[in-house]
């Protein structure tokens, strides 16, 4: 009938029958003209309104090509010869899909215009190859992060600000399917036994979904994409992120091997600084990077990059970020890379910055510098690790060095906030300066804010440190400036 991909089927999908039936155009049989009927008073702008309303018939069109595609691409299952197809080209596999789909119409009497012809096939296309109504998202750069509320429900986040898209999936079981597809491509699974799961998707982009009946009204999905172009320093100091200054500062503290913290709360941008951070690493150095969803994108040639386990159906193969951490102590790293530091492994990143790992760097959720090492305190001590606060402090002020933190303002935009040195203890408290700041100064009519970096006044503590390491940086950076 067709090529080699195609499988002889003669089944014929009763719904897409149905749908076909309200789609083809309308025949009227000749028949013999109505007898007169009384005419009647009625209201015939508000009937004829509620029959002609455009958007409910575009939207009742719209569904019903939708019921049209989910039988399409279950028989494009049914017939494609999927082994085949592994080896087909993509130019192959758009015209079969198209062959299969012209026959399929045809057979059903579904009559379509050009242009909803070819959304139906990309969109067939998509399903097949892909992740269905997601793919016109995640192609589209000016896209950050999809968000999903169940099959009907898909936000869109665009400069920061959260927008409804008139995407949907057909129904609960529509969306599953896309998510197992996701889910089982990185060796995990989600069901009801395990009903949420963090994975990451071919290009990098950050994974989570949290299925029924833990999720009330259906599936719940977030998906933080990746920038295809990776961030470097100077494309985050043209965007604002931070200043020129700030970016010489910290190409002293990473090349000079301090240990670094990058604080923040969600979607602050803390990964895409750390990566940035990381360019500053010199390429003769072994970097080991454990993360529990691989994301970061380094640049270097020598990164080993490790990805924690969940547990299996019986509850083991269990390989926690932790175990990581310790078996990379082992492999003669120069430097320690953690996605993100939430739970027991904090103390073993703490021992490896302070036994020879100078230059290690991780993430943290906190919303300042103080906060940040409130939290550090709090991770070792539901690690079940019993120190006197004193000395988990003190182990806190040696192997940290810097903290930096970014934070997602009101109006959407990310920015280093904040850069600040643990310059060591002063009696049971750590002593901390800041070094760089970022002043608000007010908003615009369109609630933008206003405001510039300035370093605080303060020189740093480690200029030494930079100066021996041929960072001799000039004493004007560290002078407070006006907006």
């Amino acid at each position: 009938m067709f090529s080699r991909y195609k499988k002889p089927t003669d089944a014929k999908p009763v719904a897409a029958q149905n749908a076909a039936a309200e789609l083809a155009p309308e025949k009227t049989p000749a028949a013999k003209a109505p007898a007169p009927q009384p005419k009647v008073a009625r209201r015939p702008m508000q009937n004829a309104s509620a029959k002609a309303n455009p958007v409910d018939k575009e939207r009742k069109r719209k569904e019903r090509l939708g019921e049209i595609k989910l039988e399409l691409h279950r028989e494009l299952l049914d017939n494609l010869n999927l082994a085949a197809l592994e080896s087909a080209s993509e130019n192959d596999l758009r015209n079969e899909i198209s062959a299969i789909a012209a026959e399929v119409l045809q057979d059903r009497a579904i009559v379509l215009n050009r242009e909803e012809r070819s959304t139906l096939n990309q969109e067939l296309y998509d399903e097949v190859t892909g992740l269905g109504p997601l793919e016109p998202l995640l192609k589209d750069e000016t896209v950050s992060d999809i968000l999903i509320n169940g099959p009907q429900q898909i936000f869109i986040e665009r400069n920061g600000k959260l927008t409804l898209s008139d995407i949907t999936f057909k129904d609960e079981k529509h969306l599953m399917r896309i998510i197992d597809k996701i889910v089982s491509a990185v060796g995990r699974r989600v069901d009801e036994s395990n009903p949420y799961v963090d994975a990451r998707l071919q290009d990098g982009s950050r994974f989570n979904a949290m299925v029924p009946p833990i999720a009330v009204d259906g599936s719940l999905v977030s998906i933080r994409k990746f920038k295809k172009d990776k961030l470097g320093i100077d494309e985050l100091v043209n965007f604002g992120a931070f200043s020129e200054q700030m970016a010489a500062y910290l190409q002293a503290a990473v090349a000079t091997r301090l240990n670094v913290i990058v604080s923040g709360g969600t979607g602050s941008g803390k990964t895409t600084t750390l990566n940035a951070l990381s360019s500053f690493i010199d390429n003769a150095e072994r970097i080991l990077t454990i993360e529990d969803t691989a994301e970061l994108q380094l640049q270097q040639t020598h990164v080993g990059r490790m990805e924690s386990r969940p547990p299996n159906v019986e509850g083991k193969g269990e390989v926690s970020p932790r175990d990581c951490l310790k078996n990379a102590l082992r492999m003669r790293p120069d430097r320690i890379i953690v996605g993100e530091t939430r739970g027991e492994e904090v103390i073993d990143m703490l021992q490896a910055m302070n036994t020879g790992h100078d230059g290690s760097m991780t993430t943290i959720h906190a919303n300042n510098a103080r906060d940040g090492i409130a939290r550090l305190e709090n991770m070792i001590a539901m690690a079940g690790i019993e120190m006197p606060l004193k000395a988990v402090r003190s182990q806190i002020s040696s192997a940290v060095n810097l903290i930096v933190q970014a934070s997602r303002l009101q109006d959407g935009s990310r920015r280093m906030t904040s850069i600040t040195e643990i310059t060591g203890m002063e009696g049971d408290v750590i002593s901390m300066q800041e070094i760089f700041r970022f002043q608000r100064t007010g908003l615009t009519p369109d609630n933008k804010i206003i405001g510039h970096f300035t370093a605080s006044g303060v020189r740093s503590h480690f200029s030494e440190r930079f100066r021996l390491w041929g960072y001799d940086l000039p004493a004007e950076i560290y002078e407070p400036t006006a907006g």
